[in-house]
């Protein structure tokens, strides 16, 4: 009788753990991304910038972050060419992920001395922008790569250029290039120069910390480090 009993509470205890998977399985599905709506529309709002908006309602400050999206004409060729030999350079060749960037970025960060770029795409960065958290638990990295996919097959690469240029955090509570062009140098993103673009551009992995009022050293090398590869990569102006 008592190994019926445990047997009896093994399986009710199996089932309710299968109904839970299955409610999860089923929230995750009405819940997600319409990934082609976006080669067509403007996001209302992002992952990050709501992040940014309840540590500041926490906080008891009510501010709005910076954040005015425009059209891709309307972003300096410059800060293309800067975030792309900053965070991608192979970006329009490849499918979404690049298995040798980290390679690439490590033997970059010991020849120039400096701290490696990011290892992740620039549009796997979007998908991180736009839906998820800065966790790194598996389940967050499953759904990265799942929308990564989606965001490749469903939009262009400008499209998907566009779209990260618009939403990357450049400054604190500062999104998008056009909020950070007239933020940082009171001037529209279309109006950016050269050495502005690889500012903003070099922020990209810590833009709490990292803009073009900072004083960090380290920071003023990766500036440098951006336009030299701005010279190198000319040809990447074809792509854009």
């Amino acid at each position: 009788m008592a190994r019926r009993s445990r047997g009896r509470r093994l399986g009710l205890a199996l089932l309710a753990l299968l109904l839970l998977g299955l409610a999860g399985a089923l929230w995750q599905w009405a819940t997600w991304p319409d990934v082609a709506r976006l080669a067509r529309e403007t996001p209302e709002t992002t992952a990050f910038i709501e992040r940014w908006r309840a540590r500041e309602r926490a906080a008891g400050r009510p501010g709005e972050p910076a954040w005015r999206p425009v059209p891709y004409a309307r972003i300096a060729a410059d800060l293309k060419l800067a975030v792309l030999v900053a965070e991608d350079i192979d970006f329009f060749s490849h499918s979404g992920f690049a298995t040798a960037e980290m390679k690439l970025a490590l033997r970059e960060a010991w020849e120039e001395r400096e701290l490696p770029r990011g290892a992740s795409t620039i549009t796997q960065q979007l998908a991180k922008n736009l839906w998820l958290s800065p966790s790194r638990n598996p389940w967050r990295k499953v759904k990265e790569a799942l929308l990564t996919r989606s965001l490749e097959k469903h939009l262009e690469k400008r499209r998907i250029l566009e779209l990260y240029l618009n939403v990357a955090e450049l400054g604190p509570g500062v999104y998008g290039a056009e909020a950070a062009a007239r933020h940082w140098f009171g001037k529209s993103a279309a109006a950016l120069s050269r050495r502005e673009a690889a500012q903003l551009a070099a922020s990209l992995p810590r833009p709490s910390t990292w803009n073009p009022k900072s004083a960090s050293r380290v920071y003023a090398r990766r500036v440098e480090t951006i336009l030299a590869r701005i010279d190198r990569a000319a040809w990447l102006r074809r792509e854009i």
